[in-house]
């Protein structure tokens, strides 16, 4: 039977255990760390064997979830193809976030799910397999993290200290516009970071603002956006308008996250 999509408890719950389920498919490819083979997608992105199996499982079992539910995958669109939706609630994925981190042996690659309703992601899932750290939410349901299998912790976004922002920047997209825009910040630190990790640290208040003025997917964010929204936090355009989903070829445009 298929859950409600209105019951978000119960669909962050079922979406946890596939972004872990998918996660421990991943970990069987890491065994080959720092000797990861790829291929290179039409938009020039890597993918994996670890990507597709992932991408697999968790389209699979999200179909069992809500069987009517659109599911809009990475790895299960060509690029540059219109999302093939229906309806204004659907499910985003991306099985293997921060490939490049991956392929390189890093820890800081991720399992994306999320839920968009309304061109707005209502809860999100983010799954570190290396570091056993699970992250959820939404803004109904608030932002969470776990660190493996132990109690929960509450996450919150902050407001920006008075000595200034903690900025967190992407380790492989660090634009000359992005530069442009942290010369007119207050600025205390910069940090780095991969994936859609950088979304759940400033959702446990560890940063707070995350310019990416290059180019993202919906798939890349939506996860983080939920999470964040959780925690008291946002997603704005560099106009302000808030970031919304369910857009042509599924393409952002450029975006500054923050917390509170």
């Amino acid at each position: 039977m298929d859950a409600p999509l209105n019951d978000y408890p119960t669909l962050v719950a079922r979406a946890c255990n596939i972004a872990c389920a998918a996660g421990e498919l991943i970990s069987e490819f890491a065994a080959a760390k720092g000797n990861v083979r790829y291929r290179t997608k039409a938009d020039l992105s890597p993918v994996t064997d670890a990507d597709e199996a992932a991408n697999g499982l968790i389209v699979r079992e999200l179909a069992n979830l809500t069987h009517a539910t659109p599911i809009l995958a990475e790895e299960s669109i060509t690029f540059g193809e219109a999302p093939p939706l229906s309806t204004n609630t659907f499910w985003l994925v991306d099985p293997l976030d921060g490939s490049k981190e991956f392929i390189n042996g890093m820890d800081e690659y991720t399992v994306n799910i999320a839920l968009v309703v309304k061109n707005t992601p209502e809860l999100g899932v983010i799954y570190l397999p290396a570091l056993g750290t699970l992250y959820w939410g939404g803004r109904e349901i608030g932002a969470f993290r776990q660190e493996n299998q132990s109690a929960p912790f509450c996450l919150q976004a902050r407001e920006i200290p008075e000595k200034g922002a903690t900025v967190i920047i992407s380790r492989s997209h660090f634009t000359t516009e992005t530069k442009h825009w942290l010369s007119g910040q207050r600025i205390a630190e910069t940090v780095v970071a991969g994936s859609s990790l950088k979304f759940c640290r400033i959702a446990e208040g560890a940063a707070d603002l995350y310019p990416r003025l290059g180019p993202t997917m919906e798939w890349d964010t939506a996860a983080g956006h939920a999470i964040l929204m959780g925690a008291g936090g946002r997603i704005e355009t560099v106009d302000g308008a808030p970031l919304r989903y369910g857009k042509p070829n599924c393409e952002n445009p450029h975006f500054i996250a923050r917390g509170r």
